[in-house]
Formats: structure tokens, C-alpha cells, sequence
């Protein structure tokens, strides 16, 4: 049995070497190593950004989510100017 691109999942039909831009809820929790539980609180208090609305459904651009990540402070609470320190 074939599967028409309709029946495929959204991100099946990306070329392999691109990534989506939007994310669902599960896939930003995911994208940044959380439950969605621990990603909704970060939303909520703003570690991470409030999502997009397309029609009626929601999604997190992951441009806006890997600068979120980049401005979390490391484990010793300094937040890196420079990404390889």
C-alpha cells in the first residue's frame, strides 16, 4: 500500500537536511530536552517564547526557541556571551 503526501506526517515530507521551523508543543518540549509539562511552565514564566497562532493551531518557531535556550544561564548560573565557552 503507498501513502499519498497527505497521508504522510508534515515533517516526513522535508527534505531530510531541513529542519521545520514550526513545532508543535511536544516536538518544542522535545527540540530542548523537556517534558511538555517542564516547556509549558517555561513558557509561562518566559524562559521560552509564547507560540505562534497559524489558523487554529499553535506552534513555536524554533529560531525564536534556540535563541530562549542560548539566554538560559549554565549550570553555574552565568549566562555565555560566547557560545563555545
Amino acid at each position: 500500500m503507498t501513502t499519498t503526501a497527505a497521508q504522510q506526517p508534515r515533517h516526513a515530507r522535508l527534505p531530510p537536511n531541513l529542519a521545520p521551523r514550526g513545532l508543535s508543543r511536544t516536538e518544542a518540549a522535545a527540540y530542548i530536552g523537556v517534558s511538555p509539562s517542564k516547556f509549558d511552565q517555561m513558557v509561562g514564566d518566559r524562559r521560552m517564547p509564547k507560540p505562534k497562532r497559524l489558523d487554529g493551531r499553535v506552534v513555536w518557531d524554533r529560531m525564536a526557541i534556540d535563541r530562549a535556550f542560548e539566554a538560559l544561564p549554565d549550570e553555574g548560573g552565568q549566562v555565555s556571551d560566547n557560545p563555545w565557552d
